[in-house]
C-alpha cells in the first residue's frame, strides 16, 4: 500500500473513531503545569496535598534514633539501618520482625509510616508520629487504638484488612491512583501517575490544556481549554450583602459551581467506592457512594459522631444551600484559611450584627464569643487532629438530652448541663432558636422506632431540609408498609436528588414487587450510576424470561454494572458477600458459594457472612452444613447475630428447646434490638403467652412504635381473651402506620 493511500486510511478511520478514543487527556505531571501557573504551584509546595505521601527520605519526621513504644505487652522500636527508616514490630504471625519504612503519610498533626509487603501490599502502621511542638503534648510515637488491645489478626491490626493502604487510603492520597486488585491470587499491582495530590488530582488530566495553551492566543477556544473540568477563579468569585435583607448572596455574574464541591467530595466525604475511573468533572456519585447521616457516622440531627471528612457535614448546611463552595474560605492550592479565625467569616456576615455581644451573648474575643467555636465545633479524631464540623448550625442544647447529642454550649462549660444552656438561651433571646436543621427528632424517632417517627418523617419530606437528611429518612419508609408510605416512596424516585432516588430503591424493596417493578425498571436509565446499580440490585431476582428483549438486555447490562462494582472491592468481606447474594438471586448458586466461602477466607470474624451463608445452605437443603457454619461463627465470636439464626436453625429442624434456648441468648446479648425481642417472645408464646407479652412490652417501652412489637401484643392478648388490650395495641398499631398533615 502506498504512503499517500495509508495516510487517507488513517485520517477517514479517525473521523469514523469517537472523540474520547482520538483525544483522551493523558495526565503529564506538575511540572509540566509549573512554567505557567508559577503562583499556583508555588502555593501548592509544601501545602498538605504536596506531602500528603512521600517516599521515605528527609521527609520522615519521627524519631528513629531507637526510640521505643510499648503497648499490650509488644515492645515496638524505632531505628535506622544506614539510610533505611526501620521499625521491629509484631508482624501478621505476633511475632517481632524489623520491616523497613517505604512510605509516609501526611505531616501535621500526625504523620503515618507505611511498610511494603509481599503480593503489592502496602500496610500502614497504627503507632504515628505526633508532629506537634513538644509543648502541645507532641513529639513522640502514639498508638491510633490506645484503649484496645488488637493481637495479630484482628481487622484493627496494622498488618490487617482495615489499615491496608491499598483499599483505604491510597485513591486519597495520590493522583490518578489505580489500585489493580487481583482476586485470583489476592494481590496488587497499584500505580500512581504522582505519588501525591498533584495539580491534575483536582484539575484533571493536563496534555489537552497543554496542547490548547501552546496555540496562539487568537487560536484558541474560548469555550474549551482541554481540561475535563472549569473549577472557578476564587477571584472571580464575589459575596455581596443584600442592603435591604442584610443577607450575603452571590453576585449576578457569579456561579456556584457544584464541579468543585464534587471534585472535593471525592476525598473529603466517608464514602464507598465503586471503581477508580474518576476524572475530575465526573460525577461524584457515579464512582463513590456517599454515607448519610446514620448512626454511628453521624449523632441524630448530624453532628459529626465517627470520622466524616466534611462533605456529608458541608451538605446538611445554610452555606451549601446558599452556593458558598470550598474554595470561598479555603484556598484551593496552600489549604490554608484565606483569614484567620473569625474573619473568615466575616467575609459574609456583617460584623455589626453578628461580632457582638447581642449576638453570641459573651465577653468580645473569648471563646463564647468566637464564631467557630458556637457554629463548628471540633472533635478529636486519631489521638491528635481536632476536626470542625462543617454544617455550620446553630446549637441546639435544649434537643442534646432527647437526642443524645453534644452540644457547643457545654464543650466550653464542662461544669454545666444542657438544660442550663438551653434555658440562658432563651433567656436572651426571648425564644429558643431552631436553625435550618431541624431534622433531629425525626432521625432519632427513625432509629428508635417511636411511636412519632412516620409523623416526624412526613415533617422532614413537606419543609425545607437538606437533601441528605431527605435522603436519610426515605430509606426508612419500607419499615412502615401502607399504600401511603407505598407512594411516597415511588415519588421520591423522581427526586432531582440521587441519593433521594437511590434511597426510595431500599424503601421499595419493603413492597410487593408488582406495585413498583415498573417505576424501579425504569431507574436502569437513571443518569447516575448509584441509583442505576442499586436498581439493578433490587430487580436482580426477576426472571429474565418474564422480560422482553430489549428490558432483558437493559437489566442484564446494568446489573453487569453492579457486579463490576462489586469486584472492584473483591479484597473485602463486604463486597464477597454483595456478590454471592446477586449471583444467588441469579441462580449462579456455585458462584455464590463460592463467594460466601471467600469472604470468610478474607476475614474470618465477619459475622454477617456467617449468617447469610447458612441462610443460604439452608435454601439448599444443606442443614447440617449451614449448622456448622453457624456454630464456627460462634467459635470465634459469641454474636447475638449468630445466636440468633442458630435459634432460627433449631426452631426449623424441630428441636424447639435448643432454639429456644440460643434466641434467648441472642435477646439477652443485644437488649435493644427489638428483632430478637420479638423473634424471642415468639418462639415462647405458645407455652407461656404471658411471658411473652412481658418480654414484648418491655421491648416496647424503648421502640413505642414497632409494627412488630405492637401486632404481637394485639395478638396474644387476643389469644387470651383479652379483648381491651388487643383493641389498644391495635389502635396503637394504626396510629404508628397514619400521617395527619
Amino acid at each position: 500500500m502506498k504512503l499517500l493511500t495509508v495516510v487517507r486510511f488513517l485520517i477517514g478511520f479517525c473521523f469514523l473513531l469517537p472523540l474520547s478514543i482520538i483525544a483522551s487527556p493523558e495526565y503529564v505531571g506538575e511540572q509540566a503545569c509549573q512554567s505557567c501557573h508559577i503562583k499556583e504551584h508555588k502555593q501548592w509546595q509544601g501545602s498538605h496535598h504536596d506531602l500528603a505521601m512521600q517516599e521515605a527520605n528527609a521527609t520522615v519526621l519521627g524519631n528513629f534514633n531507637n526510640a521505643t513504644f510499648s503497648k499490650s505487652g509488644t515492645n515496638t522500636r524505632f531505628y535506622k539501618d544506614n539510610n533505611r527508616f526501620m521499625v521491629n514490630t509484631d508482624g501478621p504471625d505476633g511475632k517481632l520482625h524489623d520491616y523497613e519504612i517505604s512510605y509516609v503519610f501526611g505531616v501535621y498533626p500526625l504523620q503515618q509510616v507505611m511498610v511494603k509487603f509481599p503480593k503489592g501490599k502496602i500496610q500502614v502502621l497504627d503507632i504515628a508520629w505526633d508532629s506537634r511542638a513538644k509543648e502541645q503534648g507532641g513529639q513522640r510515637w502514639f498508638s491510633l487504638h490506645p484503649d484496645e488491645n488488637i493481637p495479630a489478626g484482628d481487622v484493627l491490626h496494622w498488618t490487617g484488612p482495615n489499615l491496608n493502604w491499598n483499599f483505604m487510603c491510597a485513591d486519597c492520597h495520590s493522583t490518578n491512583l489505580k489500585k489493580n486488585y487481583s482476586g485470583q491470587d489476592n494481590s496488587y499491582a497499584t500505580t500512581w501517575n504522582e505519588i501525591n495530590v498533584s495539580c491534575e488530582a483536582c484539575h484533571g488530566p493536563a496534555s489537552e490544556h497543554i496542547n490548547w495553551a501552546e496555540k496562539p492566543v487568537d487560536k484558541r477556544n474560548k469555550e474549551a481549554n482541554g481540561l475535563t473540568v472549569h473549577l472557578p477563579k476564587p477571584a472571580n468569585r464575589h459575596w455581596i450583602i443584600n442592603k435591604q435583607s442584610g443577607k450575603p448572596e452571590l453576585s449576578g455574574k457569579t456561579s456556584t459551581n457544584q464541579a468543585e464541591i464534587q471534585v472535593c467530595a471525592k476525598c473529603h466525604s466517608r464514602r464507598a467506592q465503586i471503581d477508580d475511573d474518576f476524572v475530575p468533572g465526573d460525577n461524584f456519585r457515579d464512582h463513590y457512594l456517599p454515607s448519610l447521616l446514620t448512626d454511628p457516622l453521624y449523632y441524630p440531627d448530624g453532628q459529626t459522631r465517627d470520622e466524616v471528612y466534611v462533605y456529608g457535614s458541608f451538605l446538611q448546611s445554610k452555606m451549601y444551600q446558599a452556593g458558598v463552595i470550598c474554595s470561598d474560605c479555603h484556598n484551593p492550592h496552600t489549604l490554608a484559611l484565606k483569614a484567620e479565625g473569625d474573619e473568615i467569616c466575616l467575609q459574609c456576615h456583617l460584623p455589626a450584627e453578628y461580632q457582638n455581644t447581642n449576638h453570641h451573648q459573651h465577653k468580645p474575643e473569648s471563646t463564647g464569643a468566637s464564631c467557630i467555636a458556637c457554629h463548628m465545633p471540633a472533635t478529636l479524631y486519631m489521638g491528635v487532629d481536632e476536626r470542625n464540623d462543617h454544617s455550620f448550625r446553630i446549637p441546639r442544647p435544649d434537643l442534646a438530652e432527647q437526642l443524645a447529642t453534644p452540644d457547643a454550649c457545654t464543650n466550653c462549660h464542662k461544669d454545666k448541663n444542657s438544660q442550663w444552656a438551653a434555658k440562658s438561651i432563651k433567656q436572651w433571646l426571648g425564644k429558643t432558636p431552631q436553625g435550618y436543621q431541624q431534622f433531629g427528632p425525626a432521625l432519632h424517632a427513625l432509629e428508635q422506632q417511636q411511636a412519632d417517627a412516620l409523623q416526624l418523617t412526613y415533617g422532614v419530606l413537606l419543609n425545607d431540609t437538606p437533601d441528605i437528611a431527605k435522603a436519610t429518612v426515605v430509606g426508612h419508609l419500607g419499615e412502615y408498609p401502607s399504600r401511603q408510605t407505598l407512594m411516597t416512596a415511588m415519588q421520591m424516585l423522581r427526586s432531582e436528588d440521587a441519593d433521594v432516588r437511590r434511597q426510595s430503591l431500599q424503601a421499595s424493596q419493603a413492597f410487593p414487587l408488582q406495585h413498583t417493578v415498573a417505576q424501579i425498571y425504569a431507574a436502569l436509565n437513571d443518569p447516575v450510576k448509584i441509583v442505576r446499580i442499586d436498581a439493578a440490585r433490587v430487580l436482580a431476582a426477576v426472571p429474565r424470561g418474564s422480560l422482553e428483549k430489549e428490558q432483558k438486555e437493559l437489566i442484564d447490562k446494568v446489573t453487569e454494572e453492579y457486579r463490576k462494582s462489586l469486584l472492584f472491592a473483591a479484597e473485602r468481606p463486604e463486597a464477597q458477600l454483595s456478590l454471592a447474594q446477586l449471583y444467588s438471586q441469579l441462580g449462579k448458586m456455585d458462584q455464590a458459594e463460592a463467594a460466601f466461602k471467600q469472604a470468610l477466607v478474607l476475614q474470618p470474624q465477619f459475622i454477617p457472612a456467617y449468617v447469610n451463608y447458612a441462610n443460604f445452605l439452608q435454601q439448599q437443603n444443606q442443614e447440617q452444613v449451614a449448622l456448622a457454619i453457624l456454630q464456627q461463627g460462634l467459635k470465634i465470636h459469641q454474636d447475638a447475630a449468630l445466636y440468633h439464626s442458630l435459634g432460627l436453625w433449631y426452631v426449623r429442624n424441630k428441636d424447639r428447646e435448643k432454639g429456644i434456648k440460643a434466641l434467648q441468648r441472642a435477646a439477652e446479648l443485644e437488649p435493644d434490638t427489638a428483632s430478637y425481642q420479638y423473634v424471642y417472645a415468639v418462639a415462647i408464646a405458645e407455652k407461656q403467652p404471658k411471658q411473652a407479652i412481658k418480654i414484648l412490652k418491655s421491648a416496647l417501652q424503648k421502640h413505642t412504635g414497632n409494627m412488630e412489637l405492637l401486632m404481637a401484643l394485639a395478638s396474644y392478648y387476643n389469644q387470651l381473651g383479652d379483648q381491651e388490650n388487643s383493641l389498644k395495641y391495635r389502635n396503637k398499631a394504626e396510629s404508628v402506620l397514619r400521617y395527619q398533615p
